[in-house]
């Protein structure tokens, strides 16, 4: 598989538009069970509240898995990613209804590589809240 985003036809400076990712409280009981990360703050809302939450969270690798499907997604071929990093800056709180919470990202080519590669930017908001800083992917495109 191959990426479909071609080189040529990118250049720095151009957006990639927003995608909204809905996010459940069953989706945070999902990714506990595939990643074994079962703290209660992301689940039992009693127990987060305790702790000082407002409410549950999400995992914070969830967050950034979010990122990572942005990416995949844009570029066409999950591999085509060849180093992608971020920091947490703020929480996705999910309460327990119907919506849940979204995560809001969208991204920006910052800079062409050689080599057919580009450094992707990203931004992800959850509200009015930046949920992931310095989050930056380098692709391999066509």
């Amino acid at each position: 598989m191959a990426a479909t985003v071609k080189y040529d036809e990118v250049e720095a400076g151009q957006q990639i538009p927003a995608v909204e990712y809905q996010v459940r409280r069953v989706n945070l009981v999902m990714y506990a069970g595939a990643s074994g990360d079962f703290n209660p703050i992301h689940w039992n809302e009693r127990y987060a509240k305790a702790v000082g939450l407002p409410d549950v969270i999400a995992h914070g690798m969830f967050t950034m898995a979010q990122g990572g499907r942005f990416v995949t997604d844009w570029a066409g071929d999950p591999a085509a990613v060849v180093d992608y990093g971020v920091r947490f800056s703020s929480m996705v709180v999910v309460p327990d209804d119907d919506s849940g919470a979204t995560i809001v990202v969208s991204g920006l080519i910052e800079e062409k590589l050689e080599d057919k590669r580009v450094v992707v930017v990203l931004t992800a908001k959850s509200g009015d809240a930046r949920v992931l800083s310095k989050a930056r992917a380098v692709v391999q495109l066509s």
